[in-house]
């Protein structure tokens, strides 16, 4: 099994998918089942990350062994899908596979009012199935055809509540988003196919010399994964999508998001790296990008009342940190000794960020979905006094909060103080704008508990209690996970963040299988 373990990944999840509309008018049965799939498929995740943790990249082939298959004209190809499977990929594969059961288990209890919940659970192993292929993948087409996949199944279930027109409006924006960078990343893929006549990334980044149509096809596969990932200036779509979504989607469309960072980084690291010179410009715009993300995302999310939509700015302003230490990295990636004194440093508090983010994050926006669960507004301003009614969803907010604050001991704090100290040794105006975004971000989040939960209970909120228990256990995991990931990084840092960054460095590990297609 453990040799099949890429396939399998895919396989159970593609599974559950097309077998989960057969419980058609059966809730609960469909929910149930999207939660033993989404566990066996965690359990699948963890044994992925230490097969590749002490056995180093996984290459698993579908189809040819070789090439072999000889066209009409003569010309001899594989036809075959290679997966390549890293510590940067298993390290993303495990952040898919954990959200996706969090948010089913959340989802149990928290969908279980609407209706066509067959088609929702088949939708979120669908998203699933596109992530995990986006992060294993080790060719160019089949990372599109997973993006498009992610993006068909994220786009229905942002729209999933089709009886608001916010929400038709959002799935409609986002898939036209996802359509648009799927496309043009296409178009890239074209140029070089066009050019080497091979689509494997380990081949292609022995070959490309970085002429005019590299460095066009470049900064289209950049344009087009900063769009997908909420990047500014192409943020736009992200505070409609994640506020409309249901909060038990929230963790896998997280995830979805970041595959496209983690895109950016495999392009970027993996396809283009040998040329370290040219790299390093896109390093500072990567840099830049990042603190401009983080800036405009925190300043918009100050003046929201619609607490979700609130939350849903910081998660524009957090990728903005992300962005930034990695872009650090790729910044002297071609100077040994800074990346060996800060750069290596850098990259691991930006990946590191990656799965903080997504853990805070998703519960945060889990809490908001508990306020909507028991007030059904978002609006801040009609809410208040609920801590007492809700004691367990107080707890979570209030965790979540000091951790995307970065508030020591929370997990937060760990990775954005990693970023902070590396960024100022690039330039200390980086990480001052860091610093002050995350106080703007203390300050956002102090006055959401000051209007939600502190104060007198409103009158129309007397008799409401807390959310069922699926609910709770979900967002009492990710905030175990907060104090936990806060407490102990080092281990953390050295089991799955670090070998994730060595693999992005790694160049010439990754180009092994290249050699020989």
């Amino acid at each position: 099994m453990i040799e099949h373990l890429p396939a399998l990944m895919i396989a159970v999840p593609l599974f559950g998918a097309f077998t989960t509309p057969l419980l058609k008018g059966k809730p609960r049965a469909a929910a149930l089942w999207a939660l033993a799939i989404t566990a066996v498929t965690l359990g699948l995740g963890t044994l992925l990350v230490r097969e590749v943790t002490a056995g180093g990249t996984m290459i698993y082939v579908f189809g040819a062994d070789s090439p072999g298959l000889v066209l009409p004209s003569g010309y001899r190809v594989p036809v075959r899908i290679i997966f390549e499977v890293d510590a940067m990929g298993a390290f993303m594969a495990l952040s898919a596979v954990l959200m996706s059961f969090i948010g089913a288990m959340y989802s149990y209890s928290h969908v279980e009012r609407e209706s066509g919940l067959e088609k929702y659970y088949s939708l979120l192993l669908l998203l699933e199935v596109g992530i995990l292929g986006m992060v294993l993948t080790g060719d160019l087409f089949n990372l599109f055809v997973f993006l498009e996949i992610a993006g068909i199944a994220g786009s229905a279930l942002v729209g999933f509540r089709n009886y608001r027109g916010e929400a038709s409006e959002a799935g409609i924006k986002y898939l036209i988003v996802s359509a648009v960078a799927s496309l043009m990343v296409l178009f890239s893929i074209g140029l070089l196919y066009g050019q080497y006549g091979n689509l494997n990334i380990a081949y292609l980044s022995r070959q490309i010399g970085f002429n005019t149509v590299d460095m066009i096809a470049l900064g289209i596969l950049f344009a087009s994964f900063a769009m997908k990932c909420g990047s500014v200036p192409t943020h736009h779509w992200v505070p409609d999508a994640y506020t409309e979504v249901p909060a038990g989607i929230n963790p896998t469309l997280l995830v979805a998001t970041y595959a496209s960072l983690y895109a950016l980084f495999r392009v970027s690291f993996s396809l283009f790296g040998e040329i370290t010179l040219s790299m390093s410009s896109v390093g500072w715009i990567m840099s830049i990008l990042g603190v401009l993300t983080m800036f405009i995302g925190v300043t918009m999310a100050l003046v929201q009342k619609d607490v979700k939509r609130l939350m849903s700015y910081h998660a524009i302003s957090q990728t903005g940190y992300m962005l930034l230490g990695v872009g650090v990295g790729l910044t002297v990636l071609n100077d040994p000794a800074k990346l060996a004194a800060f750069g290596r440093d850098a990259m691991a508090g930006g990946i590191f960020h990656i799965i903080n983010h997504i853990i805070y994050k998703s519960l945060l926006l889990m809490t908001a979905g508990a306020l909507f669960y028991v007030t059904k507004t978002r609006n801040l301003n009609e809410m208040g006094g609920l801590a007492r009614k809700m004691p367990y969803t107080t707890i979570a907010f209030i965790v979540g909060a000091a951790a995307i604050s970065g508030i020591p001991p929370f997990n937060g704090f760990a990775s954005k103080f990693l970023i902070y100290e590396t960024s100022y040794q690039l330039n200390p105006l980086l990480a001052i704008f860091a610093m002050v975004t995350s106080v703007l971000t203390l300050a956002s989040f102090v006055k959401v508990f000051a209007s939600a939960f502190l104060g007198p209970p409103v009158k129309e909120y007397e008799n409401v209690g807390e959310v069922p228990k699926p609910m709770i256990a979900a967002m009492l995991i990710l905030a175990a996970l907060c104090i936990l990931f806060g407490l102990f990084p080092n281990v953390v840092l050295d089991k799955l963040v670090y070998p994730a960054v060595d693999a992005l460095l790694n160049l010439g590990g990754y180009q092994t299988w290249g050699g020989v297609l």
